[in-house]
């Protein structure tokens, strides 16, 4: 059986750290989406071999809770398995820990798009056959399901630039987050006590595009969602 099970050893670098010298909210989501990248390419599900079937990875949503951020400098250990995959969607899981201590934990929700028809291609059989998916899901709660009934003016706008832009030639999944937490100051951020960020992906958008930020303070934490001029929704987003 083909190990579904990936655990590289990462010194944290300082490009990779906030104001405090920790590893940062957004370079956690980054951390998260490259080790990801590696062990898709050494099952034969990365990029390249993906696009040589006409296939492309679609992010559909995405959560990281941090329990503690390490600093500049400390080794810690990153893991990353997918789940067994349902019909059309399948989950990977993240966790990021320091020796046995559990610094971060994550999951994200994939699709997988069929260029040639635009349509969604069954998950299930773009893995390895002798695959071994492991049984540990991450975060097994539902993901949120945040309203799109922002009526609150925006607090931020964002202007989409050449460096955002990936190799599906759209935004990337990171520059979102960057995006997002830029829209506040370190006050600000300090004083909402992040220990969880989910985001929803909607649509695409584009370099030279305009993001307008909305938020809402509800119940279960702060909300927000990224727009276009015309209105249409980019982001839904929560942080709790």
């Amino acid at each position: 059986m083909r190990e579904g099970h990936l655990e590289i050893s990462w010194r944290i670098p300082a490009s990779a750290c906030d104001h405090h010298a920790r590893l940062s909210i957004p370079d956690t989501f980054a951390a998260f989406m490259d080790i990801a990248t590696v062990h898709a390419e050494m099952l034969g599900v990365g990029a390249d071999a993906m696009a040589a079937r006409s296939l492309f990875w679609l992010t559909v949503r995405t959560r990281v809770r941090f329990l503690s951020r390490p600093k500049m400098g400390e080794e810690v250990l990153l893991e990353t398995w997918p789940e067994k995959p349902a019909r059309l969607r399948c989950n990977r899981c993240y966790r990021l820990r320091r020796g046995e201590e559990i610094l971060a934990l994550g999951k994200t929700e994939w699709a997988i798009m069929d260029m040639n028809t635009g349509t969604l291609h069954p998950a299930g059989d773009v893995f390895p056959a002798d695959l071994d998916f492991r049984e540990e899901p991450i975060l097994p709660e539902p993901f949120l399901r945040i309203p799109d009934t922002f009526s609150e003016a925006p607090f931020a706008s964002y202007t989409v630039r050449s460096v955002d832009i990936d190799l599906g030639q759209h935004m990337n999944n990171v520059a979102y987050v960057r995006s997002m937490l830029g829209a506040f100051s370190n006050r600000e951020l300090e004083e909402l006590k992040i220990r969880e960020v989910e985001l929803s992906y909607r649509s695409s958008c584009y370099e030279g595009d305009k993001l307008l930020w909305q938020r809402r303070l509800t119940e279960e934490g702060l909300q927000l969602r990224a727009a276009l001029e015309d209105g249409k929704t980019v982001i839904l987003a929560s942080m709790r």
